[in-house]
């Protein structure tokens, strides 16, 4: 029997991802004879070209006219947009998107085809990518072309970060809608190119991984025309749609459409009972976390306990162009623990599904000697929700007495343990960069959400970190439940007082998980309603709150910006776009070396 992993578009291109380069681990390690396609990376490496530009362009162009015809037999001035039927809208909106790209812009995105290619290249090139106004020009020059590649689907757009449609909904006729609307769905042509390509591995079971929104549309695509195309059992797993598998258990028709099972929460373990059922080892029954379809029922089989880490087989990147990458480098999703060690914090959920494991030390250390041995890796990202103190204090001692050089960047929560002494060590040993949950200023708001920390020592951490070498990222967010215009003033103005700790910040606006602490209790919260699901296949909750409105809650996303803009005084990290470059930024140049240059443009 043969395996078959595939990633689907939209996923930032700058890596592999984690979920696919694990389970292909665990079933190269179990003797299954399995490959993987990264179809993200192709994806993106197909359109990024001036001969895909330039047709998108003129299929855009010359669709105008029959645009505005089909338009004008149904349009009345009198009538709101929504009172069209959803095809009308995309119509319409694609009519209107286009020509005003073509009345401002025309002259500039006639030019962006010509050099696209060197922009993408630019990006993978060791000494380009690190001269600051090259990378930063390449990337607006992508963006634009991006633009351009969605033209002839809008109002669908592709982004390096996100694939949206403003009239998707997150519910099971809008995603089937847009599955199969190849007005708007601009991956149905490149699956069709792609289908023999993939054909040739002659798969009995193919593996399609769906783990954000963005990826629905592009990833249930492929899935839908892989069960049309071949006679591979086919199975969506990914961190999506086992948040919302309430709504799937009554779903029958997902299955006779996209796929013959669903896996859902940790699926290292459980894949290898399903290879196992697809070898004919054992029944359906005994795969656990499985939902399929059998006697005209949906069922769902018992959840397995999650393996622990040291029992797994190193992720491999086996199969993978590691040069299609748009970085100079790959910096490896990695993995030192799962779960989060203290799991109390009433906003999140980003542990759903997950239980808190360590991988030994040991086992650490003779992974990454592999990956450097085998692929060349060399740089890291620790995606584990929460690097702990004594863990990283470990690692560097182990890191310094091997005399493995490499670099890295992790999540850490701001507790006291982190002393000094561990975070020059962790620095001098690699570590580059810390993401810190800051989260708020505001202390209402911090015993809100039960971070379990000592608020007052936040800002020691931050310098003994900073001292040491290390560039120290905020997370921080707007729109608690119970949060002010005062509250989230208080959060503005702690990021303009410690510009010389914080060296940057995320800015996220606080959406409910449906998984997360604080839906059990929401009145606790500030939660004054709960809004009944309309979007039934969305992970996240509507409430209504004593907090800010929604006006007050976009003011004050404005005025953060604004303010924090002139605080930080336009720097080099604001443009550096995503988390990998910063890093690598870092490896190559130094924190100093961020925070003083001045971008040239």
């Amino acid at each position: 029997m043969k395996y078959l992993l595939l990633f689907p578009p939209q996923w930032t291109p700058i890596s592999p991802h984690f979920a696919l380069t694990s389970l292909l681990g665990q079933l190269k390690g179990s003797g299954f004879d399995v490959s993987v396609m990264d179809l993200n990376i192709d994806f993106f490496d197909k359109i990024l070209t001036r001969s895909f530009l330039e047709n998108a362009f003129q299929k855009a162009v010359q669709g105008q006219e029959k645009l505005l015809n089909e338009i004008g037999k149904v349009y009345r001035p009198d009538k709101q947009l929504f009172e069209y039927s959803e095809e009308m809208q995309n119509k319409i909106l694609k009519y209107h998107e286009i020509k005003k790209m073509l009345s401002q812009k025309k002259d500039i995105y006639s030019d962006i085809p010509i050099y696209v290619d060197s922009a993408r290249d630019a990006l993978k090139d060791k000494n380009l990518f690190y001269i600051p106004e090259i990378l930063v020009k390449s990337v607006n020059l992508l963006d634009k072309a991006l633009e351009i590649a969605s033209m002839p689907y809008f109002p669908s757009k592709l982004s390096m970060d996100n694939y949206s449609n403003p009239l998707f909904k997150l519910n099971y006729n809008s995603i089937k809608y847009y599955v199969f609307d190849r007005e708007t769905n601009m991956f149905w042509d490149y699956y069709e190119a792609m289908l023999p390509e993939i054909m040739k591995h002659n798969a009995d079971f193919i593996a399609v991984s769906i783990n954000s929104s963005s990826q629905v549309v592009p990833g249930l695509t492929l899935s839908a025309l892989l069960k049309q195309k071949t006679k591979a059992h086919i199975n969506i797993g990914g961190n999506f749609f086992g948040r919302v598998k309430e709504k799937l258990l009554e779903t029958e028709e997902f299955f006779e459409i996209f796929a013959h099972s669903l896996s859902v929460e940790e699926g290292e373990g459980p894949i290898i009972q399903l290879a196992k059922y697809i070898e004919g080892e054992i029944n359906v029954e005994e795969v656990p976390n499985l939902i399929y379809v059998k006697d005209g029922k949906i069922r769902e089989n018992e959840k397995m306990k999650p393996l622990k880490l040291n029992d797994m087989y190193p992720e491999s990147l086996d199969g993978y162009d590691l040069k299609k990458y748009m970085s100079p480098e790959i910096v490896l999703p990695f993995q030192s623990s799962r779960g989060c060690y203290w799991g109390k914090c009433s906003f999140c959920d980003q542990d759903f599904g997950q239980e808190f494991n360590v991988k030994d030390i040991d086992k650490t250390i003779e992974e990454m000697k592999l990956y450097r041995e085998k692929y060349g890796i060399t740089h890291y990202e620790f995606i584990d929700e929460s690097v702990g103190p004594k863990y990283m204090g470990e690692l560097a001692d182990r890191l310094e007495k091997e005399k493995l050089h490499i670099n890295y960047f992790c999540d850490a929560r701001l507790e006291s343990a982190f002393t000094k002494p561990i975070l020059e060590k962790a620095h001098q040993t690699g570590l580059e960069m810390v993401m810190w949950g800051v989260e708020s200023g505001s202390d209402k708001i911090m015993e809100l959400i039960n971070k379990g920390i000592d608020i007052n020592k936040r800002f020691e951490i931050l310098k003994d970190a900073s001292d040491s070498g290390i560039w120290n990222f905020a997370f921080i967010f707007f729109g608690f439940p119970a949060e002010t215009k005062e509250d989230a003033q208080k959060t503005i103005e702690m990021l303009k007082a410690n510009t010389d700790v914080i060296h940057s910040y995320g800015r996220s606006v606080f959406s409910m998980g449906k998984h997360a602490k604080l839906a059990a209790e929401p009145e606790k919260y500030g939660i004054t309603e709960i809004i009944p699901a309309e979007f039934d296949f969305s992970p996240t909750i509507e409430f209504k709150s004593i907090g800010m409105t929604k006006q007050e809650l976009h003011e004050t996303l404005q005025l953060c910006t604004q303010e924090c803009n002139k605080a930080y005084g336009n720097p080099l990290w604001m443009y550096l776009r995503y988390r990998e470059w910063l890093f690598l930024y870092l490896c190559k140049f130094g924190k100093d070396y961020i925070i003083n240059y001045k971008l040239k443009l």
